[in-house]
């Protein structure tokens, strides 16, 4: 069963062109069912039915993954059966006719107007400050996943023309404009700060630690964390948050649904649509606070 599981998730980094994290989703939710199947003694996966599924899916609920994760793991089942369905490798999908739990749809976390503007002015002038001001601007401009903005490249980026070139999941490019405040602080990093982080060492990658090398998803996180702290921002703040909230600002000043979904990168227009149940949200509270009758 190893065997077929490899196989599915070379496909899917190579053929697909899936971002790691993803691939290592598939990878953990295949050995957990692998280890179900080994503990009822189905040793082949030709030997799976539905019965099977539908017992793993059980185990699942019984231990509180929640229905999110519960249908993720079923996906994750799916897509290994459909592939070696088209393989030739089995003839049938027992995981064919399950239904997907029901999830809550949990709406994203949003920074308000002034809670951005105060994250935005928290970082100093040092060669350290002047870096993480153009990282947090660009990512407020641009609504890049956190990956996106660390995978950077000097060259991907165009101060002049004011847009950026970002690759996203699957590989898949896109373009997306830079507002005057990220561009500005861009370029003042990149001829200040920039070069005294990197001492006369080379690299292509745009924003750099204090050792001159490519910064990491985690120590952006540890800094994002650190000026929320600093800005007075109590509920718990992630990269993400950064990201919603470019989004539902853009919707919330007449932006159109499809332009967001071009610049986040959506591959489903539904994906971008939550962001439209956040400004409804919006809206309503601010009919409830001002409408005399309300």
């Amino acid at each position: 069963m190893d065997t077929e599981v490899k196989l599915f998730l070379n496909h899917l980094i190579i053929e697909k062109g899936l971002a790691d994290n993803t691939i290592s989703a598939y990878r953990n939710d295949l050995q957990f069912f692998l280890h179900f199947l080994t503990g009822k003694g189905i040793s082949n996966l030709g030997q799976v039915k539905k019965t099977d599924v539908m017992d793993y899916l059980l185990e699942l609920k019984n231990k509180g993954i929640s229905a999110r994760s519960h249908a993720r793991h079923l996906v994750s089942i799916r897509q290994l059966y459909r592939f070696l369905i088209l393989e030739g490798r089995l003839a049938e999908d027992p995981s064919l006719n399950i239904s997907f739990p029901k999830t809550w749809q949990k709406l994203p976390h949003v920074l308000s107007y002034s809670q951005v503007e105060a994250l935005l002015a928290q970082p100093d002038e040092t060669t350290l400050g002047i870096r993480d001001k153009a990282m947090l601007e660009l990512l407020y401009a641009t609504g890049l996943r956190v990956s996106e903005l660390i995978d950077l490249t000097v060259n991907a980026v165009n101060l002049e023309a004011g847009f950026l070139l970002c690759k996203g999941k699957g590989s898949k490019e896109r373009l997306v404009p830079i507002g005057t405040s990220a561009r500005e602080c861009v370029k003042k990093y990149c001829a200040t700060a920039r070069l005294q982080l990197l001492k006369d060492t080379r690299k292509e990658v745009l924003f750099v630690n204090r050792f001159g090398n490519k910064l990491s998803r985690q120590g952006f996180w540890k800094i994002l964390k650190e000026y929320a702290l600093q800005a007075g921002i109590q509920q718990t703040i992630t990269p993400h948050t950064l990201r919603h909230s470019f989004a539902t600002h853009l919707l919330e000043n007449g932006a159109d649904l499809r332009s967001v979904q071009a610049m986040l990168g959506h591959a489903s227009i539904s994906t971008t649509q939550i962001y439209t149940h956040v400004s409804m949200e919006k809206i309503k509270e601010l009919y409830f606070k001002h409408h005399p009758r309300a």
